[in-house]
């Protein structure tokens, strides 16, 4: 059959427009919402939100062009050409609706994050190309089995529930076998964890193995019996890779991507904050580091946009669109301790209390200016008011109250000192003023 007349014959022809329309519109807001801008591993793990809704009508066209196949009899005048080599270029389009119906997700997600770099990840491309191939195999396969009427809306229906409901359950690995953990990927300190890949590539890869076995053999029971367990082998690879993998299958970017400049403070950005923008951030940064370092405040050596800070680094959090204005909160969110594990593992922490005063008075002693104050509206009243106490405070005072609160959060064994000491009194009005 000619390659005009498969497309113009096809299913998928007519229903790539709707299908386009549908992931761009219907599913646009859930798409975009969370693309960590400029980085392109983001723009490609949110973008696979869409591969449940776009797998499931590559079933549903895959079952109604092998039903057009068994209602014109095809298979049973005895033709030259095997089963396989006759479904693979009716079912060519579909894939390629897929395709582009995955193109359209991607290209959503990558102008939200206004990237075009690093976004056509191998390892991402490589599961919607896989589990995209199994839908419309499996699809076709019951558009063989079934009459149309019954095919099209249950392949449609099963392949949107397998393919999206395993990321609801708490057994952690099936999610992966369909790619439901790569939707959460990834911030900017993140990349993939290689072991969901190859997961959802050996399920996928077991899938279309076994459809086209039964495919070329017409469904012998021989070759049920053979797909059957290529598939279940598949299935236990794929739970193997992912036995370990938590909800969201993501490592700590490497610390060789970042790009380090400059002494006491080195800073080291990722590259997606380049340009001027890197230029801006790192002498706002060094300003922000010498004002602290004047008041005496203790600051490391090196400021990280690094997801683990090495021994002598502090946490540099600030997003790959940063300002000048948000610099100085990620110099001083990297100052203040962060929860320690014993916390996240439910313990007591009665030194949390103190994050909210700690940050008010870093944030105002960080401030340009000759009259600190901490900055209104960013705290609660309460903190404010207590960082105000502090301020008031010789400096040597204050940086002793800074480090045994500090101290403090970094163990859920010590409660915090909060409460300011009281100004000393003037010696003359210790000694009873005039007399």
């Amino acid at each position: 059959m000619l390659l005009r007349t498969v497309l113009r014959t096809s299913a998928a022809t007519r229903a790539l427009p709707f299908l386009v329309g549908f992931v761009l519109v219907a599913l646009g807001d859930d798409l975009t919402a969370w693309v960590t801008p400029a980085y392109g591993l983001s723009a490609a793990g949110h973008a696979t939100f869409a591969l449940p809704f776009v797998c499931a009508a590559c079933a549903a066209a895959g079952a109604w062009e092998a039903g057009r196949l068994h209602r014109g009899r095809v298979f049973d005048h005895s033709p030259v050409r095997s089963p396989l080599t006759i479904t693979a270029p009716v079912l060519l389009p579909v894939a390629v609706m897929g395709a582009l119906g995955m193109a359209a997700a991607l290209g959503s997600t990558a102008l939200a994050g206004s990237t075009a770099s690093g976004v056509p990840q191998p390892g991402v491309l490589a599961v919607w190309a896989g589990l995209l191939v199994a839908n419309t195999l499996v699809g076709s396969i019951v558009g063989r089995v079934l009459a149309s009427v019954l095919a099209v809306p249950l392949a449609l229906i099963s392949s949107f529930v397998l393919n999206a409901y395993p990321a609801s359950f708490d057994e952690f690995w099936l999610r992966h076998l369909v790619g439901g953990g790569l939707s959460d990927c990834c911030s900017v300190d993140q990349v993939l964890d290689e072991r969901a890949v190859l997961s959802a590539l050996a399920f996928s890869g077991a899938v279309s193995a076994a459809a086209v076995l039964v495919i070329r053999r017409r469904g012998a029971p021989i070759a049920l019996a053979t797909g059957l367990a290529v598939t279940a082998g598949g299935i236990g690879l794929a739970a193997h890779l992912a036995q370990d993998l938590g909800p969201t299958p993501v490592l700590a970017r490497p610390a060789s991507a970042l790009v380090c400049d400059g002494e006491r403070p080195r800073i080291c950005l990722w590259p997606e904050l380049g340009g001027a923008r890197s230029g801006a951030v790192r002498e706002e940064a060094r300003r922000v580091v010498t004002t602290l370092a004047s008041g005496g405040v203790p600051v490391p050596g090196v400021l990280t946009m690094a997801a683990q800070p090495g021994p002598g680094e502090a946490k540099f959090g600030i997003p790959t669109t940063a300002r000048a204005a948000d610099v100085m909160p990620g110099v001083v969110g990297g100052l203040v301790p962060r929860v320690p594990a014993c916390a996240l593992h439910g313990d007591s922490y009665p030194a949390g209390v103190a994050a909210g005063p700690v940050t008010a008075w870093l944030t105002a002693k960080a401030a340009p200016g000759s009259a600190p104050h901490p900055a209104g509206g960013r705290f609660g009243e309460a903190d404010v008011a207590l960082a105000e106490q502090v301020l008031r405070l010789p400096p040597e005072a204050q940086l002793n109250w800074y480090q045994r609160n500090a101290e403090a959060m970094r163990r859920c064994d010590a409660p915090p000192a909060l409460t300011p000491p009281a100004p000393a009194a003037p010696a003359a009005l210790a000694d009873g003023g005039d007399r």
